[in-house]
């Protein structure tokens, strides 16, 4: 493997020490970084969906280097997640992405008892979302409760784990439905995915699609691919299904055949050519994604289109200096501006960019399963 990656890996190492301090010292969950400063989340507080990658990339720095700065950091935050489960009222599918990767890894990494349980109290609140005619609930709000989203591919991760640590199969069971269902709901023939479905909450039957964060109706949104890519792929790692593995190599041949010449990653693959949209986040989730499931589907294609996208972003789009708390720049989290950030830093990015670097240096511990 490259030298450069194994560099880039401990230069990041070296930003997120002082990054680290930071955010304890501003006592927030970094969100995104500007002008020198960490800012949180736009929405929800504490609950907001992405507030379990901090702590998750201090894990993947805690992972390789053992140091007790990101031990730390990576609790600070947890205790104000688990702060949240009692709170619960802005809680939603996402407990996945916010629990897997804050008490799942510190139970993964360290074996404490309470982030174990802290972890399982998530699962069952996802579990509890589930609605019997085949598909769990994204969002809270009345008018969204047929709402279901390719983003749960990954929540699903949560379900299966609380599975094996319980020995109880109702956990895996409601994500295999889940999939299931978003196989057949989400998926289209050509290897692109939808963002949202709504389905009718009292038959199950699909209603409509939804463009949510992409361009437009039916075009295909790159992150809402990424997360399809490796969401099935984690899928099949789980159960071994290959209608699971099919979907993914369905969805990783449509993200690789849109990859741009530079390596990056437009926002939705159908968008019009100016404005210029990037979304580098993408990027990095299907770089991850795309290194499991070139194991899996024995496509050493998979993996060099990971190399791409991974040599993309360290060649064009990270920010090295302390003018900026994160690193990975030019990340969209919708293509038509939510408030959530366009072309800036989010921390999110900064996490799979880490965890692709992490599996090329061989230090990744798969806070995933």
């Amino acid at each position: 493997m490259p030298q450069r990656y194994e560099d880039a890996f401990a230069r990041a190492a070296d930003k997120f020490r002082r990054s680290a301090a930071a955010a304890a010292a501003e006592g927030v969950i970094p969100y995104r970084s500007e002008g020198g400063r960490w800012i949180a989340s736009p929405f929800d507080g504490n609950s907001w969906w992405t507030g379990g990658f901090w702590p998750a990339l201090m894990w993947q720095f805690y992972a390789a280097t053992r140091e007790e700065a990101f031990l730390a950091e990576a609790r600070r935050v947890e205790a104000l997640l688990a702060a949240e489960l009692r709170r619960f009222t802005d809680l939603n599918h996402d407990v996945g992405f916010m629990y897997l990767l804050s008490s799942g890894a510190d139970y993964k990494l360290t074996g404490d008892a309470q982030a174990r349980v802290d972890a399982l109290h998530a699962a069952s609140l996802l579990m509890g979302r589930y609605n019997p005619v085949g598909f769990i609930r994204a969002w809270n709000a009345p008018q969204q409760r047929g709402f279901a989203i390719i983003d749960c591919m990954m929540n699903l991760s949560l379900l299966f784990w609380a599975s094996r640590q319980t020995d109880d199969p109702r956990f895996a069971k409601v994500a295999t439905a889940h999939a299931d269902t978003t196989l057949r709901a989400f998926v289209r023939p050509d290897g692109s995915v939808c963002h949202i479905v709504e389905f009718d909450p009292e038959t199950g039957e699909r209603v409509r699609e939804h463009a949510g964060q992409g361009y437009a109706l039916g075009s295909s949104w790159s992150r809402g691919q990424a997360w399809g890519l490796y969401g099935f792929t984690l899928a099949h790692m789980n159960t071994g299904l290959a209608r699971y593995l099919d979907a993914a190599t369905r969805i990783a041949d449509r993200f690789v055949s849109r990859i741009r010449a530079d390596g990056l990653t437009d926002c939705d693959f159908d968008q019009p050519e100016t404005p210029e949209r990037i979304d580098n986040i993408a990027g990095a989730v299907a770089a991850c994604g795309l290194m499991e499931l070139s194991k899996l589907a024995n496509r050493p294609d998979y993996r060099d289109a990971a190399l791409r996208l991974v040599d993309g972003l360290l060649d064009l789009c990270c920010d090295w200096t302390d003018a900026s708390r994160g690193l990975l720049t030019r990340c969209t989290a919708s293509y038509h501006d939510d408030a959530a950030g366009v072309h800036t830093n989010i921390t999110y990015g900064d996490y799979f960019l880490i965890e692709a670097l992490a599996k090329l240096c061989g230090s990744d511990p798969m806070l995933w399963r």
